[in-house]
C-alpha cells in the first residue's frame, strides 16, 4: 500500500480543469435533473434502457459471492436494486470518502485550512511525535501524505505490517494508505469545527439529503484503542443512503437547488496526487481512477470511487451520472468477504445491462 509519485502541477489547477471538463461533458447539474425525495424513484426497463435479463446474471454473480445488497442509480433513478438495500451495514473505510465531503464544506466556510501542520494545530498522540512529523500539513493528511508512521486504531493486520518505520519519510514526499492519519483527521475537524464528524454526518449530508435508514445513535460509533488517542469514527449506513451521497459526488456536490459542497472542492477532492496501484491514483480520501480505469473495467471519463474492508464499494461515474454501491455484512453469519477482483467482475456483468450507446 505504499506509492511515491506525485503530481508536478498544483492541486487547485487539477481541481480546476476537472471541474470545467465535468461541467462541460454533462448537464446532470442542470435544474431539471432528477434526485430521489423521500424514497428512490425506480425505473421501468422500457424507459430505462437497461436490460433486466443481464441484470439476473448480476443478481447470480452476487449471490455466488455473498453480496448483500447492491444498488445501480443512472441519472437519479434507480434502475437495478439487490438485495437488503435498506439495512445499515458497517461502511468500513468509505467513512473516509464521506469525511472527505464534510472537510469540503468546512473548507469554504473558512473553519479548516489545510495548510495548517499538526505543530500549528496542537495535535500528537501517545508517546508524541518528532519534530519532523509535526510539520505534516492537513492538506498532507487528507492526501495519506503525512508520514507520520505512529500506530493507529481500527487499521487491518495487513496495514500495520506494511506501516513504514517511524521518521522514514518526510511529510507529502511519500503515500501510504494510513489510518493515523484518517483518524487524525476526525479529531482535527471536531478540533476545528466544535462539531464531531457525526454530528456534521447528520447535519450536514444526512438531514439535507434525506437519508432512508439512517439513525445517528444507532448507527455511529467511536472506536478507542490503546495504540492512539485519535479513534475511528465507524458509521453504518444502507446501500440506497450511501448513493445518495454518491449522486452528491456525481453532481459535482448539488443536491437539487443547493450547493452542498464546493464544486470546487468535489473537483480538487477527487483528482489524483499519488499513484496507489496500477492504474488507481489516491485524491483527498477518494481512490481515482486513471485514464478511465477502475475494477478492470474502463470508463469513459473521470471515475472515482471509495472502498471499504470486507466488500463496501461505491463506484461513481460522474460523465455518465451512474452510481454503484456493493455492500457485504460483516456481521451476518458465514459472511465472506469480495474483494476487489471479484467485485470487478460483478461490476463487468452490471455495466453489460446498461443501454444501447450507453
Amino acid at each position: 500500500m505504499t506509492a511515491s509519485a506525485h503530481r508536478a502541477w498544483p492541486a487547485w489547477l487539477f481541481g480546476l480543469l476537472l471541474a470545467l471538463l465535468l461541467g462541460l461533458a454533462r448537464p446532470a447539474a442542470a435544474a431539471d435533473a432528477v434526485y430521489p425525495q423521500q424514497t428512490w424513484q425506480l425505473a421501468a426497463e422500457a424507459t430505462s434502457g437497461w436490460s433486466a435479463g443481464k441484470f439476473e446474471a448480476a443478481d447470480a454473480l452476487a449471490r455466488s459471492l455473498g453480496t448483500d445488497a447492491y444498488l445501480v442509480v443512472h441519472r437519479g433513478v434507480v434502475v437495478h436494486q439487490y438485495g437488503r438495500v435498506e439495512q445499515p451495514i458497517n461502511v468500513a473505510s468509505v467513512r473516509k470518502s464521506v469525511l472527505s465531503l464534510l472537510y469540503g464544506i468546512e473548507v469554504a466556510r473558512g473553519r479548516i485550512d489545510l495548510g495548517r501542520s499538526l505543530a500549528d494545530l496542537g495535535i500528537a498522540d501517545k508517546g508524541g511525535l518528532s519534530e519532523v512529523e509535526r510539520r505534516a500539513t492537513v492538506r498532507e493528511l487528507l492526501q495519506a501524505r503525512s508520514g507520520v508512521y505512529h500506530p493507529a486504531a481500527y487499521e487491518t493486520a495487513d496495514m500495520a505490517a506494511q506501516r513504514p518505520p517511524r521518521g522514514s519519510h518526510a511529510p507529502g514526499t511519500f503515500w501510504y494508505y494510513n489510518n493515523w492519519d484518517f483518524n487524525a483527521l476526525g479529531s482535527i475537524f471536531q478540533k476545528l469545527t466544535g462539531d464531531s464528524v457525526f454530528a456534521a454526518l447528520d447535519t450536514q449530508l444526512a438531514r439535507p439529503l434525506k437519508f432512508e435508514d439512517f439513525q445517528r445513535e444507532r448507527d455511529t460509533e467511536f472506536v478507542f484503542e490503546r495504540s492512539s488517542e485519535h479513534p475511528a469514527y465507524v458509521m453504518h449506513l444502507s446501500a440506497r443512503d450511501l448513493a445518495r451521497i454518491g449522486l452528491l459526488v456525481a453532481r459535482q456536490g448539488r443536491w437539487q437547488d443547493r450547493q452542498i459542497v464546493p464544486t470546487q472542492w468535489v473537483a480538487e477532492s477527487i483528482t489524483s496526487y499519488s499513484d496507489a496501484h496500477k492504474g488507481i491514483g489516491y485524491g483527498y480520501l477518494w481512490w481515482v481512477g486513471q485514464k478511465g480505469a477502475h475494477f478492470r473495467q474502463t470508463f469513459p471519463g473521470p471515475v472515482v470511487s471509495a472502498r471499504g474492508h470486507f466488500g463496501q464499494f461505491m463506484v461513481i461515474d460522474p460523465l455518465r451520472d451512474l452510481v454503484i454501491v456493493h455492500r457485504v455484512n460483516r456481521a451476518r453469519l458465514f459472511s465472506r468477504e469480495v474483494g476487489t477482483g471479484p467485485f470487478g467482475d460483478l461490476l463487468e456483468r452490471i455495466l453489460q445491462a446498461a443501454p444501447r450507446g450507453f
